[in-house]
């Protein structure tokens, strides 16, 4: 039978030591937060003074191609929206950062809003963001009819034949990205693509597209492939991962086989930077923040989020046109 006073004891260095890492865990909370408004305040300033590749070349593009496509002005325009701060990739990320700071109460753990201030501050690295601008920008192309090329990806026809991919229509890379649409449900429960109001118009370039056919048939994208961890935020994570699990309760059910549209990466991407190469990588909610890493010893809860360390690496390459 124990001492009391052992008992006692033990007891003590038990809370001292669970408060001690605690008190460690919101010492790199206060600090990620720092470091976080640093680095999307630094992305602001390059976004203004034209510093980032892509977004360049996607005002280049939407000048070109609404010379080209008047029609789709409106619409283009929106898209261009992505190369400065008043874009759904930036305002995206500000929100994430304010939610993370002023509720705490909205995660699991400190561990995982610990994760999401490092996904926040790893997508505001300039050249992280100037690879995700890549989508947009190639829909631009792709609507050009050729006459803009691609960037950071192989050509359309390339990429759908190395994926045996389903041609959904010009536009198709945003299909999946909270940014721009989401996953709805009809009558009859089956799920398909709806794009947000502004987007409304990729209606008129994209044939419908329902959730089980993209999962099996969806070609190379940059938010799919390399950036949904990094750009999207944990609810919006939550529900696609919610879509999966429904979609392969359903197929289970016919006796249907179904594969999550994220379980295999596709090909296509090129001349992405070296902090994408390691997004690859480390792809995926499912992994420790490096806080966790260091402290898995002593720790039981795992992050939702996954961590990787960037460093700047910059590509040039002219808004040649062409496919």
């Amino acid at each position: 039978m124990n001492h009391p006073k052992v008992g006692a004891f033990l007891l003590f260095w038990l809370v001292l030591f669970i408060s001690g890492c605690s008190d460690k865990l919101a010492e790199a909370i206060d600090a990620n937060t720092r470091v976080a408004k640093l680095r999307l305040n630094t992305l602001a300033s390059e976004l203004d003074a034209g510093q980032v590749r892509n977004a360049t070349l996607l005002k280049q593009y939407a000048v070109l191609l609404k010379q080209q496509k008047p029609d789709y002005g409106p619409l283009i325009d929106e898209l261009a929206k992505d190369a400065t701060t008043a874009g759904p990739m930036f305002t995206g990320l500000q929100k994430r950062l304010k939610q993370a700071v002023d509720s705490p109460q909205n995660f699991v753990s400190k561990e995982e809003q610990l994760a999401e201030l490092e996904n926040i501050i790893e997508a505001a690295n300039p050249d992280l963001f100037s690879d995700a601008l890549s989508d947009p920008i190639n829909v631009l192309a792709d609507m050009s009819d050729g006459k803009l090329a691609r960037v950071n990806a192989v050509s359309k026809q390339s990429s759908l034949q190395a994926n045996g991919a389903q041609d959904f229509g010009d536009g198709s890379q945003l299909v999946g990205n909270p940014n721009y649409g989401q996953w709805s449900q009809n009558s009859n429960g089956v799920s398909f693509w709806e794009w947000y109001g502004m987007y409304a118009l990729f209606s008129n370039l994209t044939r419908p597209v329902l959730y089980d056919s993209w999962s099996r048939g969806r070609d190379y994208s940059y938010y799919n492939d390399y950036g949904r961890s990094r750009y999207t935020s944990p609810k919006q994570y939550k529900v696609q991962e919610q879509q999966v699990a429904r979609t392969a309760k359903k197929f289970g059910n016919n006796n249907s086989k179904f594969s999550s549209p994220y379980a295999k990466s596709r090909t296509g991407s090129s001349q992405v930077s070296s902090a994408s190469q390691k997004a690859k990588a480390t792809t995926g909610f499912a992994s420790r923040s490096s806080y966790s890493n260091a402290k898995s010893k002593s720790s039981s809860t795992t992050s939702n989020s996954s961590s990787f360390r960037t460093n700047r690496n910059t590509s040039s390459r002219s808004p040649s046109r062409g496919k």
